[in-house]
């Protein structure tokens, strides 16, 4: 095509770009996008990052206890992500107390089967915490307090809970948490 001077000039195409290539201004245009790109990841990237947990919160998120010195009636405490543990090996006249609560009677009605593993009914592992305000109920270790349902007994409120660390008396709302475990081998439990 020639202009009024009769010099040849380019035709634009059909997306309007001149036939010379990438125009200037387009080029720019990718620049600055592609540097926002960058800037926008340079940002975002240490915002998620620290939400991951630590090293020291990953290291917690499991836990091992050998369960194999503890005696019928004896209970020990562990330490699960900063919190007590208390593993219960139970007898069978506190099983039989257990088994023989009606439901009816429990304020979070769960049978001693719920709160263990098949085939070890005679081990409870439960959470050292309160439901009602966090205290640590005693009971797991020798001498200690454990309350007229003969499972764990809470000083600050005075929640008493029985050999299945069901809610029975006080306060508290919940039984003791059963946390995720699972036995790894006959004489250890992995919790978390």
């Amino acid at each position: 095509m020639a202009d009024a001077t009769g010099a040849a000039t380019a035709e634009p195409n059909e997306i309007g770009e001149n036939s010379e290539g990438v125009r200037r201004r387009d080029f720019i245009n990718i620049a600055a996008l592609s540097a926002a790109g960058v800037g926008g990841a340079a940002v975002l990237y240490p915002l998620i990052s620290q939400m991951a947990p630590s090293a020291d919160v990953l290291a917690e998120s499991t836990t091992e206890v050998d369960v194999s010195a503890i005696e019928p009636g004896q209970a020990i405490k562990a330490v699960f992500r900063k919190q007590p543990l208390f593993v219960r090996r139970l007898t069978p006249t506190e099983i039989k107390e257990a088994n023989d609560v009606p439901l009816s009677a429990l304020r979070d009605p769960e049978t001693l089967a719920d709160r263990t593993k098949e085939g070890h009914t005679d081990m409870l592992v439960t959470m050292g915490v309160c439901t009602h305000l966090g205290c640590v109920p005693l009971g797991a270790a020798e001498g200690e307090n454990k309350g007229e349902f003969g499972g764990y007994f809470c000083p600050c409120h005075g929640s008493s809970y029985d050999t299945a660390a069901r809610i029975r008396k006080g306060p508290a709302p919940k039984n003791l948490v059963v946390p995720d475990y699972v036995f790894s081998s006959d004489t250890t439990i992995t919790v978390g």
